[in-house]
């Protein structure tokens, strides 16, 4: 006796099926994914604002200590962000030393252009301007980030 063979493989119905429940699971887990690279943003966001104000806190510090030259009626501040990177002359040196601040200038990650250089991706705020209305000036103060979106901590990121 010959045993006749069983078909084999999915019926129709039940490809149909596991294509919805698979298509179900997919719009469930996106909306998940998408928060969770938003928030990564937002972390990159806090360590690359972190770095560049502690780096413009340490020039700062430098100054007051006497180790980098304070001209006549400035405040301060490095007057671009590109001197923390490029370093300034260490004026207790006998070496003649350069102090770094900065290895780069990270760059805003939620900046749009992608071509623009690192320093133009932030907005800067000089000594000289009001902390609610920041412009830019002679010298810089500290960095915003020129996004008008809002983190998900309902702030907006200008603000951060």
């Amino acid at each position: 006796m010959k045993a006749r063979a069983l078909p084999r493989g999915f019926t129709l119905v039940e490809l149909v099926i596991t294509v919805a429940i698979v298509a179900l699971l997919a719009t469930a887990a996106l909306p998940a994914a998408e928060l969770a690279a938003r928030r990564a943003k937002e972390q990159e966001l806090n360590r690359a604002l972190r770095q560049v104000r502690d780096a413009i806190d340490a020039y700062k510090q430098a100054v007051d200590d006497g180790r980098v030259e304070k001209r006549v009626g400035d405040s301060g501040y490095p007057r671009q962000l590109e001197e923390l990177v490029a370093g300034v002359d260490d004026r207790k040196s006998a070496r003649k030393a350069k102090i770094y601040f900065l290895r780069r200038i990270p760059r805003d990650p939620f900046a749009a252009d992608a071509e623009l250089p690192a320093a133009a991706t932030w907005g800067k705020r000089s000594y000289a301007s009001p902390p609610d209305d920041p412009k830019e000036g002679d010298d810089v103060y500290d960095v915003y980030s020129l996004s008008g979106a809002t983190g998900l901590n309902g702030r907006p990121y200008r603000e951060w």
